[in-house]
């Protein structure tokens, strides 16, 4: 009798997720140590980990912690969070990203309701969904974006709500829903220049994700907010970050977000260096030049961080406001 051998899933190595980074086709690894400036203390206060236990006994996945983000301890502390839905396995494979690739399994009805009840719980006064890519599904997820916007509308009506969501693979009616629920703010990260993207985002297209940008401006004009972000340290030059930044401008985007790539592990894209905090101000300038409405640019910014406080003069009154 032949015997079986279960076979356990392993999520694939990013080392080389969608081309090689130099001409003999390999992708080296150095373990370089890291800048004075990126330095942060361990996460570990009593808010952090109070929102640990609280999180994790409501099932709920953040970004913070996906990611391996730098600030969790920081946000934390402060009582905020970027809740991440639809589940911790995506279905792309980006080169940069510590999120476990795979094919996803995550599906809770009950889900929206849930983010939103933390979200009351916690008090926030800016919350940011977002969520891993779901290529599974015949609305590539959108419906869920729907539904913990009208629930947390529901539940903290003086909530501002950003969302981050993936690119929909270009599809208009899938977005156009998510955009009817007029989000405060709609972000779809770019993450890295034109030239890097078959590296660093095999399964995604910059110009794809650059008219999903525009097209969410369009639908939901003024009520609505468009913003982007962007990391260095992948081997993009100042010049090629600057080029980006118009391409976002001429597509509508009105908040830029940049920040540096740490590598998350040794099977991920490499690290090709640490940008200087004078470059960062340097590129947060540039940015102000082409016509964003707001910009943070550092070595430690990602995204989420201090989204509330990342907005246009009036959508940040409203916040401080509310």
């Amino acid at each position: 009798m032949t015997e079986v051998t279960e076979r356990i899933h392993v999520t694939r190595s990013r080392a080389k997720p969608g081309g090689t980074a130099q001409a003999d086709g390999t992708v080296s690894f150095k373990r370089t140590r890291k800048p004075p400036w990126l330095k942060v203390p361990a996460p570990g206060g009593p808010n952090y980990r109070r929102l640990k236990e609280t999180i994790g006994a409501e099932r709920l996945h953040t970004v913070c912690e996906e990611a391996n983000c730098p600030n969790v301890g920081e946000c934390w502390e402060r009582g905020t969070a970027t809740f991440m839905i639809l589940g911790d396995v995506c279905t792309r494979r980006c080169g940069f990203c510590n999120v476990q690739t795979g094919k996803p399994t995550w599906n809770d009805p009950l889900e929206p309701l849930r983010v939103a009840n933390q979200v009351k719980a916690m008090g926030l006064r800016h919350a940011v969904i977002t969520s891993v890519d779901r290529d599974d599904l015949p609305d590539y997820g959108a419906g869920a974006f729907v539904g913990v916007v009208r629930s947390i509308r529901l539940l903290a009506p003086d909530c501002k709500i950003e969302l981050l969501t993936p690119d929909f693979r270009g599809q208009e009616m899938p977005l156009a829903k998510v955009i009817h629920e007029k989000p405060d703010v709609f972000n779809h990260n770019v993450e890295t220049v034109p030239r890097l993207y078959p590296i660093a985002r095999r399964g995604s297209q910059f110009l794809r994700s650059a008219r999903v940008l525009k097209t969410a401006k369009e639908m939901g004009g003024p009520d609505v907010v468009t913003k982007s972000g962007l990391m260095v340290g992948l081997g993009e030059s100042f010049e090629e970050m600057v080029e980006t930044f118009g391409l976002l401008r001429e597509h509508k985007v009105q908040v830029l977000t940049v920040g540096q790539y740490l590598r998350p592990t040794q099977n991920h894209l490499p690290v090709v260096r640490y940008w200087h905090p004078d470059e960062f101000a340097a590129l947060e300038q540039a940015a102000y030049d082409l016509g964003f409405e707001s910009v943070a640019a550092g070595p430690l910014v990602r995204s989420s961080y201090h989204a509330d406080q990342n907005l246009p003069e009036g959508k940040r009154a409203e916040t401080l406001i509310a």
